[in-house]
């Protein structure tokens, strides 16, 4: 009797301990996780409701808004799944995508080949044009020519093409790169740095949201690639999501496209 019920627990707990196997390895096909850094305004950001369509972040009390998080919506409807945020900072958006954490990266990521090696990418949601961010009423402001900065301190964002494009500036006076945009945004509001090199939309955000910044549009600018002004949903390697969120971008004008970004330039916080 006892070698019977010490059996039974036996195949109990083996039972138990494969159910709890599964479980952890198991993925959740009703929803839709996307990475994004949630401080790279008007791209994305992070605010403390739901105002403008915020989105919940995972683990967190705070939301998530943004272009991105617009274009997430829009795919994650299209799939038929739950979107969930996940923050994350920008270096750790690859890794947290190639480890299953999240089956995307919606965070104004450029489809380099650099990053081609290592990840998939949809087909392009925006492009842009490089621009510096300066202080207004700086001798940077009227600046025409990339070559106007020589000897002017320029930094960009750590691990981004806009820190490798500083270099086409001769005589300039490279700074560190710096891990996000909040933080270049103090440091130029301190006069750490003359200026920083970003996408038009986010020199946009900065002005709009300080008064003191003023972005720089250039008649003779960097030399860039298609590919590396362009923005893309990054994706694993051979991701089955690539097709059908490629249909569903496809079904988003440009015009819907413009007033998205408009939008998301005119809600974001102050802050951002």
């Amino acid at each position: 009797m006892k070698k019977t019920w010490s059996l039974s627990i036996l195949m109990l707990l083996s039972a138990m301990l494969v159910l709890a196997g599964c479980n952890s390895g198991s993925k959740d096909d009703n929803t839709f996780k996307v990475g994004l850094e949630a401080g790279y305004a008007p791209f994305n950001w992070t605010q403390n409701g739901e105002a403008n369509g915020g989105v919940p972040i995972d683990g967190s009390a705070e939301y998530a808004g943004g272009y991105d998080v617009e274009i997430a919506k829009k795919i994650a409807d299209g799939l038929g799944k739950k979107l969930v945020i996940v923050k994350t900072e920008w270096d750790g958006l690859v890794p947290a995508l190639t480890s299953g954490k999240i089956d995307a990266i919606i965070a104004g990521m450029s489809p380099t080949e650099e990053r081609k090696k290592t990840i998939d990418f949809s087909d392009n949601y925006y492009k842009s044009n490089l621009v510096i961010v300066v202080k207004k009423g700086s001798s940077y402001e009227g600046a025409t020519s990339i070559q106007d900065f020589s000897g002017a301190k320029i930094t960009a964002q750590l691990n981004t093409f806009h820190y490798s494009v500083i270099d086409q500036i001769n005589g300039v006076n490279k700074q560190p790169a710096m891990d996000n945009f909040p933080a270049m945004r103090v440091a130029l509001e301190s006069g750490a740095i003359d200026g920083y090199v970003s996408e038009l939309p986010e020199g946009v955000s900065a002005a709009a949201a300080n008064g003191n910044f003023a972005y720089v549009e250039f008649e003779e600018g960097f030399t860039t690639s298609d590919d590396d002004t362009a923005i893309a949903v990054g994706l694993e390697k051979g991701s089955e999501l690539t097709e059908k969120i490629n249909e569903i971008l496809a079904g988003v004008s440009e015009d819907e496209r413009a007033t998205i970004m408009n939008d998301a330039i005119k809600n974001q916080p102050a802050a951002n």
